[in-house]
């Protein structure tokens, strides 16, 4: 089990250990609220001047639960992320003895850059012309070796 998932599992449980410790003392603040509100009822007094009406301890338990759940949903993303990328799988080496010079170099600079890159990018590290670069991105899609997906002016090339 990795750190990432381990620390999620930590901050998740955390977070739901403090919302329940947070529900019992509103429970209790709420209880010890009525039960003053009912001596100063009792005595005569006006609801102006119980204590549990100027309390600011409704706000800073709201608060502990605004940051309890925080901290819960730090760890459940914390969890879905780790599973996320634990289902992504390296891709296996390839085979680049098929492949003549032009294509092996620009697999090579797709590879450098961690699996994808921009084709403007390509264009500057291999020194081939625009055209070029194409063609011979042409020929590894046709070969299944890389995809190139449109992002807005450019291309993103990404080995298969």
């Amino acid at each position: 089990m990795n750190a990432q998932r381990l620390i999620g599992i930590a901050l998740a449980a955390l977070g739901i250990v403090l919302l329940i410790i947070l529900a019992l003392v509103k429970v209790d603040v709420d209880r010890q609220g009525t039960f003053l509100c009912e001596e100063v009822s009792a005595t005569g007094g006006d609801m102006a001047s119980c204590p549990a009406h100027h309390s600011d301890s409704s706000w800073l338990i709201m608060i502990g639960f605004g940051l309890a759940v925080l901290v819960a949903g730090a760890g459940i993303f914390l969890l879905v992320a780790g599973r996320l990328s634990a289902g992504e799988t390296k891709a296996s080496p390839m085979d680049l003895s098929k492949l003549d010079g032009e294509e092996k170099s620009l697999v090579k600079i797709v590879q450098a850059a961690g699996g994808s890159a921009y084709q403007g990018d390509l264009v500057k590290e291999s020194g081939f012309s625009k055209v070029k670069t194409t063609r011979v991105l042409d020929r590894l899609e046709q070969k299944s070796i890389v995809e190139r997906k449109r992002r807005g002016m450019t291309n993103l090339v990404v080995l298969k």
